[in-house]
């Protein structure tokens, strides 16, 4: 079993170098979807690789962010360049991406938990479209990942340790939609690590503990799982080292079929180095959550005693050379390195460089006495400097003439009541698996109108159904009902001409911008749809302790909560988006369809929205409005970074 470690940065590859990690991940400055880590240039890619395999250490590169149709022609260039480097692997989200380099290059191509692969089919879809790997999503339970790893059509790889996304991988649009910078594109704000209310309680409703999946590495080891993935690019290199020599420590331990994967020292050296609280995430069930507070706080030590600049603290284990840390609250106070303690009343009494105001503080150990150690051997690796002549070659697509025909309209809709509402005003229906589809089917074909039956979301394992319209939501639906009329809806992240499947129709990604889109439909001539109306999901999440109601966050914004039969709950925008301002302008780039989403609407508003959409009387405009309580353009005008 491979254990794969996170290089942020130069001196983090060093530390995995050091810790005995199997295999390196990294980014280049451009296409990453951690762009806030230092990264490496082209020569420093070079110069890893070339370090890494001197110590007999794979290097995958990282090209994991969504491509909009201006960028394909800069991402050839780069892939080309990243080629002539020989990385053992890159690492892709963007479907059309992965097209563009299997067509080109000879590189091999692991799916990057960004794209969502979360099922058996999803799994043979990534084999037949190229892939050697598939990163798979980290909300699976056990049993899931080991449907998957036994089906043995591809290698599998999972996260072991590190941060926890709240939402579904690459399903996430809550910082998109917040202030514009797209989790899709390496940009994520984190707002899931900010305090929200929720009927009485007001807490980090949406921050997880970290992944700490040590105990679990037997049983992946015995199901298949080729690779165990270290999260972290942003973190320390200390961090690196210990999280690479000791979960490798842990592997060689498991294969030996030891029974004690880890030490006491080892986890302490863990929980010092990066620690939010920790969780076995969803291999061992559903309770990943950590909501007392957002941040790495270390190993907690417990109350302290301050006398001035005199502290005493409850433990005598601490020793010269560790840092701690002071909280009261939320606010951090400080913290500094312990020197000369002195044992008291069954714990220890340091001396502080600066004065803390008396009373009692909670005190956490956030640095140990032998990371300085650790920084030294680190700083003695050399990582030898490479020049590389970056590509120019250039990637061409052919331009299209897209048809000018006259629109379809089309609804997302959950309830028989809003179905008959509406259906005098739209062509189309996607129809929600909540047990009113049979009733709902029957009212559409009495009506003439077409009847699409909407997948659940997120499918471990993909239901049988009889339909012959389906909208799918991720590859793997499609694989499987390839022989049906299929639609794709927009969390198929549809951001260029090369990613758009050969369905029937497509809904284009809700993060393009007008420009995105002109550009997009010049090089397209597949059927396509655009959402023009409804709240936006901007989060699914498997965790079951968040109920149904409205999230609002410290602006007063509120956000719905849903949740559905299959166990997942959805966060939606606060906004309608409302888009028929600029329906006459998307009919010149031969848009095929709209969308409304009317889930959750009144039979009325239901009716208001598709005949005002139908007519495109923006003279109701306001009345919508008013009945929605607030309505956005979204990423039209905007746009995302």
């Amino acid at each position: 079993m491979e254990v794969l470690a996170p290089a942020g940065s130069k001196d983090s590859l060093k530390a995995a170098l050091l810790g005995g990690a199997d295999a390196v991940y990294l980014s280049g400055k451009m296409f990453g979807a951690r762009r806030f880590a230092p990264n490496f240039s082209e020569s420093e890619i070079k110069a890893a690789i070339r370090a890494a395999h001197d110590h007999g250490v794979k290097v995958y590169v990282t090209v994991n962010t969504l491509i909009k149709q201006s960028e394909l022609s800069r991402a050839f260039s780069y892939i080309d360049t990243l080629s002539s480097l020989e990385p053992d692997a890159v690492i892709v989200q963007d479907r059309g991406l992965m097209r563009m380099i299997n067509e080109n290059f000879s590189l091999p191509i692991h799916t990057s938990t960004q794209m969502g692969i979360h099922s058996a089919d999803d799994a043979q879809w990534a084999r037949d479209a190229g892939a050697e790997r598939v990163i798979l999503a980290r909300e699976l339970h056990l049993k899931e990942v080991e449907r998957i790893a036994r089906d043995g059509c591809i290698g599998t790889e999972v996260f072991i340790h590190g941060a926890l996304c709240y939402c579904f991988s690459g399903q996430c649009l809550f910082s998109s939609m917040l202030g514009g910078r797209s989790g899709n594109r390496g940009m994520c704000a984190q707002p899931c690590r900010k305090r929200y209310s929720l009927s009485r309680e007001t807490s980090f409703m949406l921050s997880t503990a970290d992944l700490f999946c040590i105990d679990s590495i037997p049983e992946l080891i015995r199901i298949g799982v080729k690779s165990i993935k270290i999260e972290g690019r942003l973190r320390s290199p200390t961090y690196v080292y210990l999280t690479s020599k000791i979960y490798k420590a842990a592997v060689e331990r498991a294969i030996r079929g030891e029974e004690e994967l880890i030490t006491p020292r080892e986890r302490e050296l863990l929980e010092v180095a990066f620690n939010r609280g920790f969780t076995p995430g969803y291999f061992s069930g559903d309770q990943v959550m950590q909501r007392q507070y957002a941040d790495s706080r270390g190993l907690f030590i417990g109350t302290a005693h301050s006398y001035g600049k005199e502290v005493w603290l409850p433990t005598t284990s601490l020793r010269e050379g560790d840092g701690i840390t002071f909280y009261r609250g939320d606010h951090k106070i400080g913290g500094f390195e312990i020197h000369s303690p002195e044992i008291q009343n069954a714990g220890i009494s340091v001396r502080s460089p600066f004065r803390l105001e008396l009373g009692e503080y909670i005190a956490y150990k956030t640095r140990d006495r032998d990371f300085s150690k650790i920084e030294e051997e680190i700083s003695q690796i050399v990582i030898p400097t490479c020049h590389v002549k970056s590509s120019n070659r250039t990637f061409r697509i052919p331009t299209v003439k897209r048809s000018l025909r006259e629109p379809t309209l089309s609804a997302h809709i959950s309830s028989i009541s809003s179905l008959r509402s509406s259906l005098p005003f739209i062509d189309r229906v996607y129809f929600d698996m909540n047990g009113h589809e049979e009733t709902a089917q029957q009212i559409c074909e009495e009506a003439d109108k077409e009847f699409v039956l909407s997948m659940p979301r997120i499918t471990p394992e993909i239901p049988e159904v009889d339909a012959n319209s389906i909208m799918v939501h991720s590859p793997g639906q499609a694989k499987k009902y390839a022989d049906r009329t299929l639609y794709g809806s927009y969390f198929l992240n549809m951001f260029n001409s090369l990613t758009i499947p050969s369905l029937d129709m497509t809904q284009l990604s809700v993060e393009l911008s007008r420009n995105d889109l002109a550009e997009l439909t010049k090089y397209s001539n597949k059927a396509l749809e655009v959402l023009v109306f409804g709240r936006v999901e901007m989060m699914i999440t498997r965790d079951p302790t968040l109920d149904e109601g409205e999230l609002k966050d410290e602006r007063g914004k509120r956000f719905p909560v849903v949740r559905d039969k299959y166990g997942w709950a959805h966060i939606l925008n606060s906004a309608d988006l409302f888009l028929m301002d600029f329906m006459d302008e998307m009919d010149q780039h031969g848009i095929d369809s709209y969308a409304l989403d009317l889930r959750g609407k009144s039979p009325e508003l239901s009716a208001l929205v598709a005949e005002s959409f139908r007519n495109r009387d923006l003279s109701k405009k306001t009345r919508i409005k008013r009945r929605c309580g607030a309505i956005t353009a979204g990423h039209y005008l905007r746009g995302v970074r």
